[in-house]
């Protein structure tokens, strides 16, 4: 048993050196930041200045998670009145009011091809998906995924047939909605996953564990690992092109990590902001990151110069949830003030 402890240690020791001996050889390739890059071919951000120009009044409880429809100008909103909303953003009205039989719920997704699909879950640990078009479901779920052990903090469809969640059991699943089982679990992580986004066959999750992880959805393994953050990760999103994403953390700082480089190319955050960040979403070109913090506010960062663009203050209380239209003409923020508001 001495033996096999030794070679362990010594494997940890090796392993350990290996790790600095390619971040020093990183170090030494890097000539120049992705900052003095963005300053020397980029001007300032000069674009319009976004003003709330609808607001979303019908909840009577803590929003807590929002996300648009994948072709319109709708979008959904759960909130712990037990309540999902989906709206129409343009002209505030209300298209569906779907009765939770939990109000404990902590992320919605609206399904991005076909948009007849929404689901929603917490602290029921289930994924509930509810469909649009059955006039006569009342407050039925068409499909419940159980498997997680844990809340559900995140899910997002991949098409009308595929759902990812992640969960507090420190796990991400891929589940076949028509047949409400299972087909691959993402279990390399080491704390409470909080936030996925979804590219191509590809995913990103952030956790609590302070590492985002790369996922092939195909295979089911973890591609690469991610680390920088000090505390918890609450919420992660791929950059346009799909070759870069976002994280936003409990240590009040965003970071960009390029996939390519394996490794955090931007940092964004202020000696003057102390919260942690809720949630973010990147412009639909990528120029502009979009944050909301704990204080009560959404910050918009230029991604590339890595400076604070300004301030969207409006909500009076944290702002939970916020994404960014799929045309790009549109930015949401959800609030714990009960509000939506669109920002253009």
């Amino acid at each position: 048993m001495a033996d096999i402890a030794s070679r362990i240690a010594a494997a940890r020791h090796e392993a350990e050196r290996l790790k600095q001996e390619i971040n020093s050889n990183r170090d030494r390739n890097s000539d120049t930041t992705l900052e003095e890059e963005a300053k020397k071919r980029l001007s300032q951000y000069n674009g319009p200045i976004l003003k709330p120009r609808r607001v979303l009044k019908g909840h009577f409880g803590k929003i807590y998670a929002m996300h648009w429809h994948g072709r319109d100008k709708t979008l959904i909103s759960a909130s712990q009145d037990g309540k999902l909303i989906i709206w129409n953003a343009d002209t505030t009205n209300k298209l569906h009011a779907i009765p939770l039989r939990s109000s404990w719920v902590m992320t919605c997704a609206f399904e991005p091809t076909m948009g007849r699909l929404v689901a929603c879950g917490g602290l029921d640990n289930l994924v509930s998906i509810y469909n649009l078009t059955n006039k006569d479901q009342g407050a039925r779920a068409h499909r419940e995924l159980a498997a997680h052990d844990g809340y559900l903090s995140c899910c997002r469809f991949i098409d009308e047939h595929k759902i990812i969640s992640s969960s507090g059991d420190s796990t991400c699943i891929l589940w076949d909605v028509e047949t409400s089982t299972s087909l691959q679990t993402f279990d390399d992580h080491s704390g409470d996953v909080m936030s996925v986004s979804l590219y191509g066959n590809t995913f990103v999750s952030g956790s609590c564990d302070a590492t985002a992880k790369l996922w092939d959805i195909n295979s089911g393994k973890c591609v690469k690992t991610f680390i920088g953050h000090e505390s918890d990760i609450n919420s992660v999103h791929f950059f346009p092109n799909g070759n870069a994403f976002a994280t936003g953390s409990d240590d009040a700082s965003c970071r960009l990590f390029d996939i390519r480089a394996y490794r955090d190319l931007a940092s964004y955050g202020s000696e003057k902001i102390l919260c942690g960040i809720t949630s973010i979403s990147f412009s639909r070109s990528g120029r502009l990151l979009f944050a909301g913090y704990d204080d009560y506010n959404c910050w918009m960062w230029d991604s590339m110069r890595e400076s604070q663009v300004y301030q969207l203050a409006g909500h009076e209380n944290r702002v939970s949830c916020l994404g960014v239209s799929n045309d790009g003409n549109g930015l949401c923020t959800g609030s714990w003030d009960t509000f939506l508001k669109i920002w253009a």
